[in-house]
């Protein structure tokens, strides 16, 4: 029998793994889906200097009219559906490492996005989309007076 020293962090380490595969599944891509070959772009979301919120999606491999976006009570929804390229046929693949399929993404937008000024882009494989703030969500310089 071999005797082993106790290390009360093995126990931490142990539960600190198992919470980390828990929350892989609700927020990272388990291995699972990518094996079945579901797909979901990824996304950028960051705030410009011109008070708008802007979203960027890679979606490489699909055309325009491929890309369905839209939005509702201050939901932005991006759909669509990447497929194999149609002039190779399945059994000619040696090795297929790109997941295709459908995708939907959905976005919860603030209420200080202003809806009708959204505008989006489709360039090299990256759909942009800007959505402004409304100009009452937007900083305003105070000017302070001085008392004498």
């Amino acid at each position: 029998m071999t005797i082993v020293r106790w290390n009360p962090f093995n126990d931490m380490d142990a539960h600190q793994e198992r919470m980390s595969r828990m929350f892989d599944r609700f927020y990272g891509r388990p291995q699972e889906d990518l094996a079945r070959g579901s797909w979901v772009p990824a996304v950028d979301i960051y705030t410009n200097g011109q008070h708008e919120l802007v979203l960027r999606a890679e979606l490489p491999d699909m055309k325009e009219e491929e890309i369905d976006l839209t939005l509702e009570d201050n939901t932005l929804t991006l759909r669509g559906e990447r497929k194999l390229d149609a002039e190779v046929a399945e059994e000619q693949f040696h090795r297929i490492e790109r997941s295709y399929g459908a995708f939907a993404r959905t976005f919860a937008l603030p209420p200080t996005v202003d809806a009708g000024k959204v505008s989006a882009e489709y360039k090299a494989g990256v759909l942009t989309i800007r959505l402004p703030l409304r100009e009452e969500a937007k900083p305003k310089q105070i000017k302070v007076q001085i008392a004498a």
